[in-house]
């Protein structure tokens, strides 16, 4: 029989980010461990969080273990017995061993010999017996992006239990009945309010509300559905997207209410994906500001909102900003005004505080601050950022002039570059750090300086997504960019070629100076470079490299290039297959366009014959020492002749769409129809003949041949080889 599965991990509040990862982490990590324990769960397992919980629930989980038949190996079988086909010592020992009779020994041929085993027949375990351990299993197996240690202990031999948070109730119920399990507190720690957690009936409603009694008091449950309904008497949504859709739901009424709506184009998805892990009770309520701070630039104004106090601001109909924000409390307030009173209080003073910053700032020009970022630490074998403005400035106008091909663009791109971190010396950034860029575009643009220069330092941290529509827009970037792309390629590949040089490279999770980030910039903007600047220009990495650069760089960016095609949704052999070879000769915009039509003909069985054989025409090919004189050996073989003559047709089709940078889909097409020739090549010449002339002319037929595919794909890596 059946029985349904209840956990939920109760702890002090974890941080909203953590939450999406954790309860698929406690999914997965519950059928990963019921697995290993041989409890079938029939039904999928659904997984639920809060703040202050963690839930994952089973319907329906075995009573016991599947049986276990086991086939363990001994020693061989000359080892085993004797010549009178007696069992010998080493023989009777492995049957002592697993407590079985000689006449239940059995022979078990393998590749490596013949060896005598034994079949172990092994009942399942109740599954009450089993789940102390799961639970066991599952807690140690969770992952935090930092752990705490709060004199935790498991009775496992393992010692410590580190955890995200500090658990404070552990609900763990198998058919309704507690499954027996204790977390252990360390004698040092242990006191009459440390003590240890032991498993049970009872789960916590929210910390503050309550129909009856005591607010966050235990609350007894007997199964899903009533621990659901329970807690919903008091007052925890469980289902995260209830309380995402109870949220939007109620700040569009709110707002319209207000007589506006959100700013979702400056608020985005991600705070309103953000704010169901903050609460466990959605309410909403608005407040007000003075009119009179509508005067700040936007940008400071949806940035203390949002990122500082998580307020949704409000806009009108016409897209302007209304002195009027929208909160998102975790309660039901009695007196909602008093609430919306004190966080009035709240933003106001910070607003005070940044228009002191932004006149204070304003009474210089933004160049004036260039010299004070001698004054702020860039990396201490890279210099201050004085000296990286510097660089970026140089390299921005020879990108500009030389890569770009832009000369009349070069002047603005530099004076862009030299003042694109000064805002990193202003009060106003030291205050919201988020605005770093974007101020100094601001503060350039009021200093009367030109859309190709302020708009070049509004944007240059951008791109930061990988995806096609991520900001910055053509529309967005407008006059600037051709100089928005020479400063932010500038200011991206001076970090990440500085950082690699002064030994400063990623490992594993841990980036501090975000290069991947950086790199994935660098990529991006290579690879959608037409579309957000207008100029179709087909770079490989080298050609943005005036350093020499080792290389555990060239493969940190080849890694980076890969990443950022494989996010747009291309199949990852693909995307092997287009950025093979030299590094600095790969262009991702190249890359891009060549998996766009490769989709079409990676299922022919054409490509496939050829993808399946090209790997041994460059196995073969490898053969040919390319310093090697040409032996002018002559083709005899019909085979090989029509080969060559397949060779001479593709040449031209394939060397256009190389030039061109357009015409892939047919030279694909093209070559995908080589795939009978080669196979027949194979299967009627002889390469490695003894002819010294003919198997010269063979391997350098060969070798055109890779040259030519290879300048589409590596065409080995996209199909594997099927066996």
């Amino acid at each position: 029989m059946d029985r349904e599965l209840l956990l939920e991990i109760g702890t002090e509040e974890i941080p909203a980010s953590w939450l999406p990862a954790l309860t698929s982490q406690l999914g997965d990590g519950l059928a990963a461990r019921l697995k290993d324990a041989r409890l079938t769960a029939e039904d999928p397992i659904e997984t639920f969080s809060t703040p202050r919980r963690l839930t994952v629930r089973s319907a329906r989980i075995a009573e016991r273990q599947t049986d276990l038949e086991e086939l363990v190996t001994g020693p061989p079988v000359s080892a085993a017995f004797g010549a009178d086909g007696a069992l010998t010592p080493a023989g009777a020992g492995f049957a002592k061993k697993h407590g079985v009779p000689e006449d239940r020994i059995e022979r078990l041929k393998t590749p490596k010999g013949e060896y005598i085993a034994v079949r172990k027949h092994q009942r399942g375990r109740a599954a009450v017996d089993v789940l102390p351990e799961v639970l066991g299993g599952v807690l140690r197996s969770m992952t935090f992006p930092k752990l705490m240690r709060w004199d935790a202990q498991l009775n496992d031999g393992r010692g410590d239990l580190p955890f995200g948070r500090p658990i404070r109730w552990i609900l763990y119920l198998y058919g309704g009945r507690v499954v027996p399990f204790t977390i252990a507190r360390s004698p040092l720690a242990h006191s009459p309010r440390v003590q240890e957690i032991s498993a049970s009936t009872h789960t916590y409603g929210h910390r503050f509300l309550t129909t009856t009694g005591r607010p966050g008091r235990a609350v007894k449950v007997k199964h899903f559905d009533d621990y659901r309904k329970r807690l919903a008497e008091h007052f925890v949504i469980l289902d995260r997207n209830e309380r995402h859709d109870r949220i939007a739901r109620e700040l569009d009424a709110e707002a319209r209410r207000r007589g506006g709506r959100i700013a979702r184009s400056l608020v985005g998805q991600g705070m309103l994906d953000e704010v169901p892990d903050l609460v466990e009770y959605p309410v909403v309520i608005s407040g007000a500001f003075a009119p009179e701070f509508l005067t700040l630039p936007e940008e400071v104004l949806t940035t203390t909102m949002i990122h500082h106090q998580h307020f949704f601001p409000i806009a009108n109909d016409q897209g302007r900003l209304q002195p009027v924000f929208l909160a998102v409390l975790n309660m039901d307030p009695e007196h909602p005004e008093v609430i919306a009173r004190n966080m009035e209080r709240v933003l106001t003073a910070r607003l005070r505080d940044a228009r002191f910053f932004y006149d204070a700032d304003r009474g210089t020009p933004i160049a004036s601050h260039v010299e004070r970022l001698a004054t702020v630490l860039f990396h201490k074998k890279l210099g201050t950022y004085l000296e990286k403005a510097t660089r970026v400035s140089t390299l921005a106008r020879w990108i500009c002039a030389d890569v770009f091909g832009k000369p009349d663009a070069a002047d603005h791109a530099a004076e862009a570059g030299r003042l694109c971190k000064a805002d990193l010396a202003t009060d106003m950034v030291r205050e919201l750090t988020e605005l770093q860029g974007t101020m100094g575009g601001i503060y350039a643009r009021e200093d009367g300086r030109p859309e190709e220069v302020w708009k070049a330092i509004y944007y240059h941290y951008l791109p930061v997504g990988v995806d096609a529509n991520a900001p910055p827009t053509r529309e967005q970037l407008g006059k600037a960019a051709v100089s928005w792309a020479a400063v932010s390629l500038a200011d991206k590949l001076d970090t990440v070629a500085g950082m690699f040089a002064a030994g400063e490279r990623p490992t594993g999770s841990r980036d501090p100076y975000g290069l991947r980030r950086a790199a994935q910039g660098i990529v991006r903007t290579l690879v959608d470079l037409p579309e957000m600047t207008g100029m179709d220009l087909r770079l490989a990495l080298g050609q943005l490299q005036q350093t020499e650069a080792d290389e555990a760089f060239w493969t940190f960016m080849l890694d980076r290039v890969r990443f950022v095609l494989e996010q747009r949704g291309y199949d990852a052999r693909n995307v092997r297959g287009v950025t093979h070879g030299d590094v600095k000769q790969l262009s991702p915009l190249v890359a891009k366009r060549k998996l766009e039509v490769l989709p079409e003909f990676t299922e022919s069985d054409d490509f496939k014959q050829l993808a399946v054989l090209f790997k041994r025409v460059k196995n073969i090919a490898k053969n040919l020492d390319a310093r090697a004189p040409d032996l002018s050996g002559t083709l005899t073989e019909p085979a090989e002749k029509a080969l060559a003559g397949e060779v001479d047709r593709l040449e031209p089709l394939i060397k256009s769409a190389v030039a061109s940078g357009t015409g892939y889909r047919q030279a694909f097409a093209e070559a995908a129809t080589a795939g009978p020739a080669v196979a027949k090549f194979f299967d009627d010449v002889m390469v490695m003949t003894e002819d010294a002339k003919l198997r010269d002319a063979r391997l350098r037929l060969l070798r055109r041949l890779e040259g030519l595919i290879l300048q589409l794909a590596d065409v080995s890596e996209i199909v594997p080889e099927e066996k």
